[in-house]
Formats: C-alpha cells, structure tokens, sequence
C-alpha cells in the first residue's frame, strides 16, 4: 500500500487556505460562493472535515485552479524547472482570456477591456 505521497485533509486545506487568501478571499466570500457555512470553511482548511471528490473539484474551480494544486509536492515545487501551471479558469472564462492572449495590438486589447468593464457595469 502507497501511503508516502498521500496528502491530508490539513495539507489540502491548507493550500485552500493559501489560495483564498492569495485571492484576497474571505471565508465568508468563499462559503457563499459554495454554498455552504463559513464555519464549513474553517473545518476544510483546518482540516478537520474531509472533502469528497466532487466538492474539491468545486472548490478548485471557485478559487480558479486545478485540483492538481491540492496533491502538488511542496519540495518538488521549490526546485521545478518547466513553466508555472496556467490557472484553472472555468469554460466561458478560459476561452475568453485565451482570445485575449491571442490579441496582438495594443489598441485593441485596450478596446475589449474597456467593453469587458462597460458590460460588467450593466445592471440589466
């Protein structure tokens, strides 16, 4: 039985805890975004409740990362040689930053962020 690269639930909510705060998240702001208690937020990243498949996939997603984050090895980081991961980013949100990325033109991506921050506003 494989035990050594197994991680904890304190481990994973400590790299939950980590992320938010990288965000400039709340617990509260986080627990809203999942749908549960910031309560339930203070027992994942201390790692007193476990997170099941499913919901740590949730959570990967609300704090735009891969589950892989979670598992990585703390002392591989440190010493990692190939480029940094791309951040997870959800369907409509990913191919909206990979067109972006694709735009050469200084006045033009000027122009979309100026829609993006117009259409953001829109209170209809």
């Amino acid at each position: 039985m494989l035990t050594g690269n197994i991680k904890t639930s304190r481990e994973i909510g400590e790299r939950i805890k980590r992320k938010r705060r990288e965000l400039g998240m709340t617990q509260e702001e986080l627990a809203v975004k999942l749908g549960v208690t910031y309560q339930q937020i203070q027992r994942y990243e201390s790692g007193v409740n476990k997170l099941n498949v499913e919901n740590l996939q949730i959570v990967a997603g609300v704090l735009g990362t891969p589950v892989s984050y979670f598992f990585e090895d703390r002392n591989r980081e440190r010493h990692k040689v190939s480029e940094e991961l791309t951040p997870y980013l959800p369907g409509e949100e990913g191919r909206l930053l990979g067109h972006f990325r694709k735009i050469r033109k200084r006045d033009y991506r000027n122009f979309v962020l100026q829609i993006v921050r117009l259409a953001s506003k829109d209170r209809i």
